[in-house]
C-alpha cells in the first residue's frame, strides 16, 4: 500500500486529534502465544508512518511489562503518539493468573504512579478505567481521576465496558473522551445504550477486539486446536469446541463481501467497524492488534473501504447468531448490567 496517512477524528469533545484506527499493544507482550519484540518494534514504527497515532496498553498487560515495552517507542516519538493506559484490573502476586477488579481512590493513585514509571513519562495522554467494580460509586473512581488531571499526571479519561448509567453518571463529575468496549461483528451489544449514550455526551467509541480476536480473519477456527497453550483465547466460549464451529460458518456472509472487493476478511470486519461512525454519527477508533508490520499495513487499508448498503444488510444479521458469551467471567462485560 502507499505510504498516505489515514484520516483523522477526535478523541472526545476537547481531546486530541488521532488516526481514525489505532493500535492495540497487548498482543506483543503476553496473551496471544510467543512474542516476538523486534517485530513488534516494527510494527509499531510502520503504523506511526501511516499515521496511526493512538496506542493503548494497560498496566494489566503482561503485569506491566507491556507498559515497559512500549516506552522506549512512545519516548522517541513523544510528540507523535497519544498514549493510553488502563488500570482496575490488579494482580495477586501469589496467583499471576486471577484479575481483581479495584475501582477504590487508593488503588488508582498506586496505580497511576506505576504507570507513569514503566511508561517513563510526565502524564498519561488517555486513562482509562478498565473494568467497573461496581461495589465503588463511580463518582468516587471518577473523581479521583479527575484529581489526577488537575494535577497534570493524566490528561483526559476514558471508561471501559461501562453501561450507559455509569457513563452518564461519570461525565457528571468530569468530561470523559472514550469509551473502550468490544465492538464488532461479533459483538454489538453496546448498540443498544451505550452508543446513543456517548452520541449524545460527545464521548468517542474505541472498539477493541475489532476483529473478534483474530477469529473474524479467519486465521484460526478452533483454538483448541489451532492456537498454543499459552493463548488466553483457548479460555473465551466463543472460540472452542461446539461454539467454534458454528461461528467459523458466520464468516460466510464476511467472505462474500471481501471478494466483491478484493480484500481480506479482517479488512471487510474492520471496514464494518470503521463505517460505524456514519451509522450511528459519532467518533469510531477501533484498535486492532497486531505484531506484524504487514498487518498494521492491511488494517489501516481497511479506512479506505466503503461498504454497501447492501453490503451492510448482508452482514448485518451475523452478531444475533453468534454461540457463546464473549467471556468466560461475564464480570469483565457490560453487557449483564444494561
Amino acid at each position: 500500500m502507499t505510504d498516505s496517512r489515514i484520516p483523522t477524528a477526535r478523541l472526545g469533545e476537547t481531546g486530541p486529534e488521532v488516526g481514525v484506527q489505532g493500535l492495540g499493544c497487548m498482543g506483543m507482550s503476553f496473551a496471544y502465544g510467543p512474542v516476538d519484540a523486534e517485530a513488534s518494534r516494527a510494527t509499531l514504527e510502520r503504523a506511526l508512518e501511516l499515521g496511526i497515532t493512538l496506542y493503548d496498553t494497560a498496566d494489566a498487560y503482561g503485569r506491566g511489562e507491556n507498559e515497559k515495552f512500549l516506552s522506549p517507542f512512545f519516548k522517541a516519538h513523544r510528540d507523535e503518539v497519544v498514549i493510553a493506559t488502563k488500570f482496575a484490573l490488579s494482580i495477586p502476586p501469589d496467583d499471576p493468573t486471577r484479575r481483581i477488579i479495584r475501582n477504590d481512590p487508593p488503588y488508582i493513585r498506586q496505580a497511576v504512579e506505576a504507570s507513569l514509571k514503566r511508561l517513563d513519562v510526565d502524564a498519561i495522554d488517555l486513562y482509562y478505567m478498565h473494568r467497573r467494580d461496581v461495589n465503588v460509586p463511580i463518582e468516587e473512581s471518577v473523581g479521583t481521576m479527575a484529581e489526577l488531571v488537575r494535577e497534570g499526571k493524566v490528561k483526559h479519561l476514558g471508561l471501559s465496558e461501562v453501561t450507559a448509567a455509569e457513563l452518564r453518571a461519570a461525565q457528571a463529575v468530569h468530561p470523559i473522551a472514550a469509551v473502550q468496549s468490544e465492538w464488532s461483528l461479533f459483538s454489538r451489544d453496546i448498540e443498544a445504550q451505550v452508543v446513543p449514550a456517548a452520541r449524545e455526551l460527545g464521548v468517542t467509541l474505541v472498539p477493541y477486539s475489532p476483529l473478534g480476536r483474530g477469529f473474524l480473519t479467519g486465521s484460526f477456527t478452533n483454538a483448541d486446536k489451532d492456537l498454543t497453550a499459552d493463548d488466553f483465547r483457548r479460555q473465551q466460549p466463543r472460540f472452542t469446541g461446539d461454539n467454534a464451529a458454528a461461528n467459523a460458518a458466520l464468516l460466510e456472509p464476511v467472505r462474500t463481501v471481501a471478494e466483491a472487493h478484493g480484500v481480506s476478511l479482517g479488512q471487510i470486519a474492520l471496514a464494518w467497524v470503521q463505517q460505524q461512525t456514519t451509522v450511528h454519527d459519532l467518533p469510531v477508533i477501533p484498535i486492532p492488534g497486531t505484531r506484524k508490520p504487514s498487518r498494521v499495513e492491511e488494517n489501516a487499508a481497511a479506512t479506505g473501504i466503503e461498504l454497501t448498503k447492501e453490503e451492510l444488510e448482508l452482514l448485518e444479521p451475523i452478531a444475533g447468531q453468534v454461540a457463546g458469551d464473549r467471556y468466560a467471567d461475564m464480570r469483565f462485560s457490560s453487557a449483564g448490567r444494561e
